[in-house]
């Protein structure tokens, strides 16, 4: 029971060591008095200091451990605290205040959730009690067994003794608190204790008419019975195991049983000895712990632990033992124990599972809930709650063959698992049910909701990949099947989830790289289409990845978008560009160069909707000495359709001090074209999709036409006319005729360094 006191939170103090020392004193408090010791509270209170240490460390260690929390137990029956009410006292004492006084003030980086810490808290609980009820065993049963064993042999005695012989060892045998029995070679039993026949149903002589052989149970240890035969035959003295019996009523009952081989004084056997500790009850608060442990408190299914105990399991090449076979066979009377009279069990696994076969496959569905982020913003987290039970009672109906389970790994996410040789093809239907199941509306607070879904399917054979690995590319797949509309689901791609990895590697690498540097500038010249010669230069930045090496910037700016790292990013391009425009400019004054004083940098929609867009670009310009004329803004058509006035006002202001704004990839955003009046822009790029028709001979009269319209549309507004993506002579020559003023394309050059524009300047130079 947990002691009555509430520490005041306002008292406590903030040193973690002074937190251990505070939970250690509500321990001593409530044990104490149920402690045959010859301590001092004090001297007690310091005993317990090293025990509850080991506690909080095994609650934070990175890869959790509850073993030390056996050693406690057994520390506690050393320092005589053998009352069983010092054990209830001891755990309510961890329940209530370990997680409190050592949990987030040991984990100030918040690196385990709350729930990850009640979970390791309710398994150092149930080792704990293992630890106390093994050690309080192990001393119960030396005491009882040296007695038992003086007891019989001191019925060879000499004559004169053998009546306080039989005295002493009928006190033994009736008044010990566990079950003892005697019996022959043959299996017959002569003698049991009050405490054994209680254990049995009472009814004593149903005892002592069995045969020892008669009480074999299903879930014996394959061992048992031959260790019981090597006793007889006298090749063992004694052995020592945990073994169920069925009791007259037919329940069973759960020991921790010792059998020794007594010998007369030649060392001929004689009878056998049987000592029986009742570990039922102990047993049920075990699996209770573990259930609770490795089950959702909200929906009742099994949490992430336990799937990933399964999916382990099912993904090993291996055939399991038969220890494992009886680890399985103790989880799944968990079940029985269940929360609400067991009503949600949440798993299939009652009694023992076999692991798969070398050749067995598997099957995983990811789930994730479409939107469910509304629910809880509209109706609150209390009706979300209640939309969760509901999918999860629905997702368990979709899972009821041999084989399959359903788990929460935590919020909306959900997880199918099936196993067998043919999971190819179930895993395809259990996922059709599955958002089956989910099409029916659910109603809350009397209105209707209709639930979607996004499933990733793994689906392989055993052994081939870890259980991370297989999550891993599940939840990729999943996205990837929200990212096509939701409702439905898709299959995991090897490519695709390696791509999906490689974008996560670039976008957490990407703060970094600007940091050391690793990005650079290629520039592209732009053609006068009246004469070749250069007219300026576009910069496209690059990334030179110590891994996959130069990366262009349809690899990593959407990432750099989305991570919001393109302001500095492109901050930093402006900034380096100009630069470069102004060494030109310089080399230009000197006759030492005879090219480009412009410079065309693009901007992205992120960089639009920047506060600091105008007063940075103003504030490189000023720095670095660039004339506002000789820089030009590339904007893409699609990040101005339906532009509204804040929108386009930075730009106008940049377009007023001279800056020319260039209207990137015309013709594909399909934007009104009378917008192009509103907008402050000077000049059109027109999209390589309108001319990619002239390169064949004859050249597409269709792209003729448009591009001819285009330019007398961008002339009458009094803009220029750049087209990108020019490869042959042939497609230049009818650009110019068009009356396009400028092109760039590899045609002219493919973007390189700065030094590649002064060949290309020379060249018209001559």
């Amino acid at each position: 029971m947990v002691p009555a006191e509430v520490p005041d939170a306002e008292a406590e103090p903030d040193g973690l060591e002074d937190r251990l020392r505070r939970f250690v004193t509500i321990w001593s408090r409530a044990i104490f008095p149920a402690t045959a010791t010859s301590l001092t509270r004090p001297e007690f209170e310091q005993h317990l200091l090293p025990l509850a240490r080991s506690l909080r460390d095994a609650l934070h260690d990175r890869i959790f451990d509850a073993t030390p929390a056996h050693g406690v137990g057994a520390a506690l029956v050393g320092a005589h605290c053998t009352d069983p009410d010092a054990l209830a006292r001891s755990l309510g004492v961890v329940d209530a205040y370990l997680v409190l006084y050592c949990g987030e003030a040991a984990d100030p980086a918040g690196e385990l959730a709350a729930d990850e810490l009640r979970a390791r808290c309710a398994r150092l609980q149930a080792t704990f009690a293992a630890g106390f009820a093994q050690a309080l065993r192990e001393r119960t049963l030396a005491e009882q067994e040296a007695i038992a064993r003086s007891a019989l042999a001191a019925r060879g005695a000499a004559e004169d003794a053998l009546h306080a012989t039989e005295a002493r060892f009928r006190a033994v045998f009736e008044g010990a608190a566990i079950g003892i029995g005697i019996a022959d070679l043959d299996g017959r039993v002569l003698e049991v204790n009050d405490t054994l026949t209680r254990m049995f149903g009472g009814l004593e002589h149903h005892v002592r008419s069995r045969n020892v052989s008669e009480w074999v149970h299903p879930d014996d240890a394959p061992q048992v019975w031959g260790m019981y035969k090597e006793l007889i035959r006298g090749e063992r003295d004694n052995f020592r195991t945990e073994k169920p019996f069925f009791r007259n009523d037919g329940t069973v009952l759960w020991t921790n049983l010792t059998v020794s081989l007594l010998r007369d004084v030649d060392g001929v056997p004689q009878y056998q000895l049987a000592l029986l500790e009742d570990t039922t009850e102990r047993r049920l608060l075990t699996l209770r712990l573990r259930y609770e442990a490795t089950h959702d408190a909200l929906t009742g299914l099994p949490n992430r632990t336990l799937f990933f105990e399964r999916l382990e399991k099912a993904l090993a090449p291996a055939r399991e033992t038969p220890k494992d076979a009886a680890k399985d066979a103790a989880k799944g009377e968990a079940k029985s124990v269940g929360t609400k009279d067991g009503a949600k069990s949440g798993t299939k696994e009652a009694g023992p599972a076999s692991a798969p076969p070398p050749a067995a496959r598997f099957g995983l569905c990811y789930l994730d809930l479409d939107g469910f982020k509304a629910i809880n913003d509209s109706l609150g987290h209390s009706a979300g709650d209640r939309m969760l039970v509901e999918v999860a009672d629905r997702l368990q109906s979709c899972a009821t063959a041999p084989g399959e389970m359903v788990a929460r790994l935590g919020g909306d996410e959900f997880v199918a698992l099936t196993t067998g040789p043919d999971t190819q093809r179930e895993v395809g239907e259990l996922a059709a049910r599955i958002l089956g199941a989910l099409a029916t509306p659910i109603s809350l607070d009397g209105r209707e909701f209709t639930v979607r879904g996004s499933i990733g399917i793994v689906e392989g054979k055993a052994g081939e990949s870890t259980a991370a690995e297989v999550l891993r590319s599940a939840d990729i797949t999943m996205y990837r099947a929200k990212s096509a509309g939701g409702n439905r689901f898709e299959h995991a791609d090897a490519e695709a989830d390696a791509r999906a990895i490689t974008r996560h590697g670039l976008t957490t690498s990407l703060p970094t790289a600007l940091e050391r540097g690793e990005f650079f500038i290629e520039y592209q010249p732009l053609v006068h289409l009246a004469d070749g010669t250069v007219h300026g230069a576009e910069a496209l930045v690059r990334w030179s990845h110590p891994t996959h090496g130069v990366l262009g910037p349809d690899r990593f700016i959407p990432l750099a978008e989305h991570t919001g790292l393109i302001v500095p990013l492109g901050r930093w391009v402006l900034e380096q560009s100009v630069l470069q425009a102004r060494a030109w400019q310089e080399e230009l004054a000197a006759g030492t160069f005879a090219g480009p004083v412009r410079i065309n940098v693009n901007l992205s929609p992120a960089q639009l909707h920047h506060p600091g867009l105008v007063a940075d670009t103003v504030e490189v310009l000023e720095r670095i000495g660039l004339p506002p004329g000789s820089l030009c803004l590339e904007v893409t058509e699609s990040a101005l359709i339906g532009a509204d006035e804040d929108l386009l006002k930075p730009l106008r202001q940049l377009a007023e001090m001279g800056v020319d704004i260039a209207l990137d990839d015309f013709g594909t955003g399909y934007s009104n074209l009378a917008n192009l009046r509103r907008l402050p822009v000077s000049v059109l790029k027109l999209d390589r999709s309108f001319t990619q028709g002239m390169q064949q001979h004859p050249a597409d009269p269709v792209d003729l036409k448009i591009v001819e319209g285009i330019v007398s549309l961008a002339h009458g507004l009094e803009l220029g006319v750049t087209v990108e993506g020019v490869e042959t002579g042939a497609q230049a020559e009818h650009l110019r005729r068009l009356g396009c003023d400028t092109a760039q394309g590899w045609y002219y050059a493919r973007p390189g360094p700065p030094e590649m524009l002064h060949t290309l300047s020379m060249a018209d130079a001559v």
